[in-house]
């Protein structure tokens, strides 16, 4: 009879040893040779009248083998749902070479398996007092409304052709072509088109540019004519890599083949109906105070998300837990579609610990808080994705043909999935948000741009 042993070999890490004899598996490597010779198709023989003695002889070591295995995997699953374990992905076998197994001369066999067991553990970060974090609100300022009036009116303008550049907000076609300093061109020097405003330039460039026309040309080099982001752009669209210092060095002539100016759209009841056309909007003060109410929504959004993810790092490095961290790194070699390397694994594994950590702390927490989506809360979770896929907004809510694709999409399996996931998920952060101290900290849209990440480095 079947026998299944366990011993622990490390932190969270035991072996278990299947042992079966011919009792356990010769009755069901009979019934396959019996099923097989029914069903084979050998040259001589009738369909269905296959001697076993000639199954076995052709076929034997394949069926003993296969039935072997299946018997100890049906021990192994049995145990391990009798014993309750929970454990990581699966048993990894520890038996390196594959054996010979011999119908001639059926034996006791034994095989060993190793396991890693999940952790038990608390989320102290939620208990009371433990955590405090920041909630930052922005206010829009009269600079950022005036940008966005600006532009907005340039997104809805018409395009026109000065003859001359005399205005930052000019968009110039040109050409760049690889020079030396003098303007020599180099010969299979790079060569390429671009679109570009005035102001993206560095201010002295801004002044030599200014006064020029279609045809007219500059040499300049390209690491003192933009900034540090626009000279990444530029590298980048030239063919180089953004932070690349040798190549920042280089001369170009600029020659301009266009000059546009897009002119700018009149602040009138027309121009604000395009852009909120479900609201009565008649004048600038009212659609300025729409555009900072937008504006700050879209901050207080940036800000939770911020706050979400401060709440991440807290649970995921500052919650006591400990891993089987050699058997999972193992695991990582040879558990996944793609055998890896003990380097590859090395490598992948802090990704891997961060994101388990995470999986193992939100799933006890959605468990043991009984959080839960129901199916009227998916439904028009899914709704509102679609929305945000077109865009469109309240525009398209209520459309019939919305609600069908809204039906076929409810049959996806992997869609619904994704969207459970990610709306049980945010209940989690909600529900997180009212477990922890929160103080509220008012900044500007700049200053929230710069904060750092909280993220712990350290060795869990």
């Amino acid at each position: 009879m079947a026998t299944v042993t366990r011993e622990n070999i490390g932190l969270l890490n035991d072996k278990i040893t299947v042992k079966v004899n011919q009792e356990d598996y010769l009755p069901n490597f009979d019934k396959a040779v019996k099923q097989f010779s029914k069903a084979a198709n050998i040259p001589g023989f009738r369909k269905g009248m296959v001697p076993a003695g000639m199954v076995k002889k052709m076929h034997g070591q394949a069926l003993f083998a296969d039935e072997v295995l299946k018997t100890v995997e049906k021990e192994l699953m049995g145990y391990l749902q009798n014993e309750k374990l929970d454990i990581f992905a699966q048993p990894l076998s520890l038996d390196k070479e594959s054996r010979q197994l011999d119908y001639n001369k059926p034996e006791e066999y034994a095989f060993d398996f190793e396991v890693g067991l999940k952790p038990t553990f608390e989320v102290s970060p939620l208990e009371s007092g433990k955590t405090t974090l920041t909630r930052y609100k922005i206010k829009a300022t009269d600079k950022e409304v005036d940008e966005e009036v600006k532009r907005l009116q340039i997104k809805g303008g018409n395009m026109t052709e000065p003859e001359t550049i005399d205005n930052e907000d000019n968009v110039l076609n040109v050409t760049f072509e690889e020079t030396d300093a003098e303007g020599n061109v180099t010969e299979g020097g790079i060569k390429k088109d671009n679109s570009l405003l005035l102001k993206y330039f560095s201010p002295a460039l801004q002044e030599q540019l200014k006064g020029r026309k279609k045809d007219d040309s500059i040499v300049f080099q390209l690491a003192t004519s933009f900034d540090e982001e626009r000279l990444g752009w530029i590298l980048k669209d030239l063919g180089f890599a953004e932070n690349d210092q040798e190549a920042a060095k280089k001369y170009f002539r600029l020659t301009i083949t266009k000059v546009g100016l897009i002119e700018k759209r009149e602040l009138n009841e027309d121009f604000f109906k395009e852009i909120y056309p479900n609201e009565e909007i008649t004048t600038e003060e009212a659609f300025r105070a729409r555009l900072k109410e937008e504006i700050e929504k879209y901050w207080d959004t940036e800000s939770r998300n911020r706050l979400h993810n401060d709440l991440f790092e807290v649970l995921v490095h500052e919650t006591p837990m400990e891993l089987p961290r050699d058997f999972l790194k193992r695991w990582l070699q040879t558990g996944s579609e793609k055998p890896k390397t003990a380097e590859e694994a090395e490598k992948e594994y802090p990704n891997f610990d961060h994101q388990l950590r995470w999986t193992l702390i939100s799933d006890k927490l959605i468990r043991d808080n009984k959080l839960e989506v129901s199916f009227e809360e998916l439904r028009e979770g899914a709704r509102q994705k679609l929305l945000g896929y077109y865009g469109a907004g309240a525009a398209l809510d209520g459309a019939e043909w919305l609600d069908s694709y809204l039906d076929r999409l409810m049959q996806d399996e992997k869609f619904v999935d994704q969207t459970y996931r990610e709306m049980v998920t945010q209940k989690l952060f909600d529900w997180a948000e009212t477990k922890v101290e929160l103080k509220e900290e008012e900044i500007t849209a700049e200053e929230f741009a710069k904060l750092p990440h909280k993220h712990h480095h350290h060795e869990h």
